[in-house]
Protein backbone atom coordinates (compact mmCIF):
# COMPACT_ATOMS: atom_id res chain seq x y z
CA UNK A 1 0.00 0.00 0.00
CA UNK A 2 1.53 3.75 -1.00
CA UNK A 3 1.82 6.28 1.37
CA UNK A 4 -0.62 8.56 -0.41
CA UNK A 5 -3.07 5.54 0.45
CA UNK A 6 -2.86 5.41 3.79
CA UNK A 7 -2.71 9.02 4.06
CA UNK A 8 -6.08 9.61 2.40
CA UNK A 9 -7.48 7.09 3.95
CA UNK A 10 -6.38 8.24 7.55
CA UNK A 11 -8.43 11.40 6.70
CA UNK A 12 -11.65 9.58 6.31
CA UNK A 13 -11.16 6.88 9.27
CA UNK A 14 -14.76 6.13 10.53
CA UNK A 15 -15.92 6.32 7.11
CA UNK A 16 -14.58 3.22 6.07
CA UNK A 17 -13.85 -0.24 6.52
CA UNK A 18 -10.07 -1.27 7.44
CA UNK A 19 -9.16 -3.89 4.96
CA UNK A 20 -8.35 -7.17 5.45
CA UNK A 21 -4.72 -6.14 3.21
CA UNK A 22 -4.39 -3.45 4.99
CA UNK A 23 -4.89 -5.56 8.78
CA UNK A 24 -2.54 -7.89 6.75
CA UNK A 25 -0.02 -5.81 6.26
CA UNK A 26 -0.06 -4.18 9.82
CA UNK A 27 0.64 -7.40 10.91
CA UNK A 28 3.77 -8.25 8.57
CA UNK A 29 5.17 -5.00 9.85
CA UNK A 30 4.69 -5.02 13.16
CA UNK A 31 2.47 -1.43 12.60
CA UNK A 32 -0.34 -0.88 15.36
CA UNK A 33 -3.41 -1.15 14.23
CA UNK A 34 -5.77 1.64 13.35
CA UNK A 35 -6.64 4.24 16.45
CA UNK A 36 -10.30 3.48 17.03
CA UNK A 37 -10.66 5.93 19.74
CA UNK A 38 -10.84 8.96 17.48
CA UNK A 39 -14.05 7.61 16.33
CA UNK A 40 -17.22 9.27 16.78
CA UNK A 41 -19.34 8.13 18.99
CA UNK A 42 -22.10 5.85 17.23
CA UNK A 43 -25.30 7.16 16.40
CA UNK A 44 -28.88 5.90 18.15
CA UNK A 45 -31.75 4.04 16.26
CA UNK A 46 -35.38 5.70 16.27
CA UNK A 47 -36.49 2.34 16.10
CA UNK A 48 -36.43 -1.21 17.20
CA UNK A 49 -33.22 -2.57 15.35
CA UNK A 50 -33.67 -6.11 13.99
CA UNK A 51 -32.13 -9.48 14.42
CA UNK A 52 -29.57 -11.43 12.29
CA UNK A 53 -30.34 -14.77 11.77
CA UNK A 54 -27.58 -17.15 11.17
CA UNK A 55 -26.16 -13.42 10.42
CA UNK A 56 -28.42 -12.58 7.35
CA UNK A 57 -28.87 -9.23 7.89
CA UNK A 58 -32.24 -7.00 7.19
CA UNK A 59 -29.83 -3.85 5.97
CA UNK A 60 -33.64 -1.96 4.84
CA UNK A 61 -34.82 -2.28 8.35
CA UNK A 62 -31.40 -1.75 9.92
CA UNK A 63 -31.35 1.77 7.57
CA UNK A 64 -35.13 2.12 8.34
CA UNK A 65 -34.26 1.96 12.52
CA UNK A 66 -31.86 4.82 12.17
CA UNK A 67 -34.34 7.03 10.30
CA UNK A 68 -32.14 7.09 6.72
CA UNK A 69 -34.76 8.58 4.10
CA UNK A 70 -36.08 5.59 2.08
CA UNK A 71 -35.88 7.26 -1.31
CA UNK A 72 -32.53 8.64 -0.50
CA UNK A 73 -31.27 5.12 0.19
CA UNK A 74 -33.01 4.19 -3.35
CA UNK A 75 -30.92 6.53 -5.11
CA UNK A 76 -28.07 5.29 -3.52
CA UNK A 77 -28.85 1.89 -4.46
CA UNK A 78 -29.67 2.38 -8.03
CA UNK A 79 -26.08 4.02 -7.98
CA UNK A 80 -24.50 1.26 -6.58
CA UNK A 81 -26.09 -0.60 -9.11
CA UNK A 82 -24.86 1.54 -11.75
CA UNK A 83 -21.16 1.32 -11.04
CA UNK A 84 -21.59 -2.76 -10.40
CA UNK A 85 -22.48 -2.58 -14.06
CA UNK A 86 -19.38 -0.50 -15.27
CA UNK A 87 -16.89 -2.48 -17.12
CA UNK A 88 -14.59 -3.71 -14.63
CA UNK A 89 -11.34 -1.97 -16.81
CA UNK A 90 -13.02 1.14 -16.66
CA UNK A 91 -10.95 3.99 -15.40
CA UNK A 92 -12.07 5.11 -12.35
CA UNK A 93 -12.32 9.01 -13.34
CA UNK A 94 -14.71 7.77 -15.84
CA UNK A 95 -16.78 5.46 -13.45
CA UNK A 96 -17.28 8.52 -11.45
CA UNK A 97 -18.14 11.08 -14.56
CA UNK A 98 -20.42 8.79 -15.84
CA UNK A 99 -22.16 8.20 -12.31
CA UNK A 100 -22.02 11.87 -11.48
CA UNK A 101 -24.29 12.64 -14.90
CA UNK A 102 -26.69 10.06 -13.86
CA UNK A 103 -27.11 11.47 -10.88
CA UNK A 104 -27.21 14.96 -12.12
CA UNK A 105 -29.66 13.51 -14.86
CA UNK A 106 -32.16 12.78 -12.30
CA UNK A 107 -31.60 16.09 -9.81
CA UNK A 108 -29.78 14.29 -7.38
CA UNK A 109 -26.90 16.24 -5.94
CA UNK A 110 -23.86 14.58 -5.79
CA UNK A 111 -23.61 15.79 -1.79
CA UNK A 112 -27.05 14.15 -0.95
CA UNK A 113 -25.60 10.93 -2.06
CA UNK A 114 -22.59 11.46 -0.35
CA UNK A 115 -24.19 11.92 2.67
CA UNK A 116 -26.46 9.24 2.54
CA UNK A 117 -23.72 6.79 1.85
CA UNK A 118 -22.14 8.18 5.27
CA UNK A 119 -25.20 7.92 7.36
CA UNK A 120 -25.74 4.11 6.23
CA UNK A 121 -22.01 3.56 7.62
CA UNK A 122 -22.65 5.19 10.53
CA UNK A 123 -25.92 3.06 10.99
CA UNK A 124 -24.04 0.02 10.46
CA UNK A 125 -21.32 0.79 12.52
CA UNK A 126 -23.49 1.69 15.79
CA UNK A 127 -25.44 -1.81 14.31
CA UNK A 128 -22.05 -3.35 14.70
CA UNK A 129 -21.68 -1.93 18.37
CA UNK A 130 -25.06 -2.56 19.25
CA UNK A 131 -24.56 -6.05 18.24
CA UNK A 132 -21.00 -6.60 20.15
CA UNK A 133 -22.39 -5.16 23.33
CA UNK A 134 -25.36 -7.68 23.55
CA UNK A 135 -23.25 -10.49 23.00
CA UNK A 136 -20.91 -9.38 25.70
CA UNK A 137 -24.36 -9.70 28.01
CA UNK A 138 -25.45 -12.76 26.73
CA UNK A 139 -21.80 -14.03 26.96
CA UNK A 140 -21.94 -12.73 30.25
CA UNK A 141 -25.09 -14.16 31.56
CA UNK A 142 -24.26 -17.35 30.11
CA UNK A 143 -20.77 -17.70 31.69
CA UNK A 144 -22.49 -16.80 34.99
CA UNK A 145 -25.07 -19.69 34.24
CA UNK A 146 -22.29 -22.51 33.22
CA UNK A 147 -20.40 -21.41 36.55
CA UNK A 148 -23.64 -21.78 38.60
CA UNK A 149 -24.66 -25.48 36.76
CA UNK A 150 -21.08 -26.17 37.46
CA UNK A 151 -20.89 -25.75 40.57
CA UNK A 152 -24.41 -27.55 41.36
CA UNK A 153 -23.02 -30.43 39.07
CA UNK A 154 -19.89 -30.78 41.58
CA UNK A 155 -22.10 -30.81 44.57
CA UNK A 156 -24.10 -33.32 43.27
CA UNK A 157 -21.29 -35.07 42.68
CA UNK A 158 -19.63 -34.55 46.04
CA UNK A 159 -23.07 -35.90 47.28
CA UNK A 160 -22.87 -38.82 45.44
CA UNK A 161 -19.45 -39.57 46.53
CA UNK A 162 -20.40 -39.05 49.90
CA UNK A 163 -23.23 -41.76 49.61
CA UNK A 164 -21.48 -44.18 47.81
CA UNK A 165 -19.00 -44.22 50.54
CA UNK A 166 -21.18 -44.11 53.25
CA UNK A 167 -22.83 -47.11 51.59
CA UNK A 168 -19.71 -48.88 51.43
CA UNK A 169 -18.92 -48.60 54.95
CA UNK A 170 -22.66 -49.91 55.90
CA UNK A 171 -21.69 -52.45 54.26
CA UNK A 172 -18.70 -53.27 55.68
CA UNK A 173 -20.11 -52.45 59.18
CA UNK A 174 -22.76 -54.82 58.59
CA UNK A 175 -20.50 -57.80 57.33
CA UNK A 176 -18.50 -57.17 60.21
CA UNK A 177 -21.27 -57.92 62.50
CA UNK A 178 -23.04 -60.46 60.56
CA UNK A 179 -19.55 -62.20 61.33
CA UNK A 180 -19.71 -61.61 64.96
CA UNK A 181 -22.88 -63.18 65.18
CA UNK A 182 -21.78 -65.75 62.96
CA UNK A 183 -19.85 -66.82 65.62
CA UNK A 184 -22.22 -67.24 67.86
CA UNK A 185 -23.92 -69.56 65.43
CA UNK A 186 -21.52 -71.79 64.87
CA UNK A 187 -20.92 -72.04 68.95
CA UNK A 188 -23.79 -74.21 68.53
CA UNK A 189 -23.82 -75.71 65.34
CA UNK A 190 -25.23 -76.54 61.84
CA UNK A 191 -28.01 -78.89 63.09
CA UNK A 192 -28.82 -77.30 65.89
CA UNK A 193 -29.21 -73.88 63.95
CA UNK A 194 -31.14 -75.55 61.18
CA UNK A 195 -33.43 -77.07 63.52
CA UNK A 196 -34.53 -73.52 65.31
CA UNK A 197 -34.51 -71.85 61.70
CA UNK A 198 -36.83 -74.27 60.05
CA UNK A 199 -39.26 -74.63 63.76
CA UNK A 200 -39.54 -70.73 63.74
CA UNK A 201 -42.13 -68.40 62.51
CA UNK A 202 -40.05 -65.86 62.54
CA UNK A 203 -37.25 -66.86 60.72
CA UNK A 204 -36.94 -67.97 56.82
CA UNK A 205 -35.47 -70.89 55.88
CA UNK A 206 -32.16 -70.32 53.49
CA UNK A 207 -32.58 -73.86 51.70
CA UNK A 208 -36.31 -73.80 51.78
CA UNK A 209 -37.43 -73.59 47.74
CA UNK A 210 -37.90 -70.02 46.67
CA UNK A 211 -35.86 -68.67 49.35
CA UNK A 212 -33.21 -66.66 48.61
CA UNK A 213 -29.63 -68.87 48.33
CA UNK A 214 -32.47 -71.60 48.22
CA UNK A 215 -33.63 -73.87 45.38
CA UNK A 216 -36.07 -72.76 42.77
CA UNK A 217 -39.92 -73.18 43.55
CA UNK A 218 -41.48 -75.73 41.26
Amino acid sequence: MTDGKRGWGGTVLGWFVVRDEQDAEATETGADAPDTGSLPPAVEPLGELPDAPDGVVDFEAVFGAFGIDAEARDRLAKADGLLKSLPAGTDATVKRQIVEASLKAFGVPVEQMIETACEEIQALDAYQRKAGANLQAFSDAAGQRVATLEAEIRSIRASLDKEVQNQKKTLEACNQKKLEVQQVLEFFGPEAVGRIVRASPKLIDPSAPGAAGGPPAK
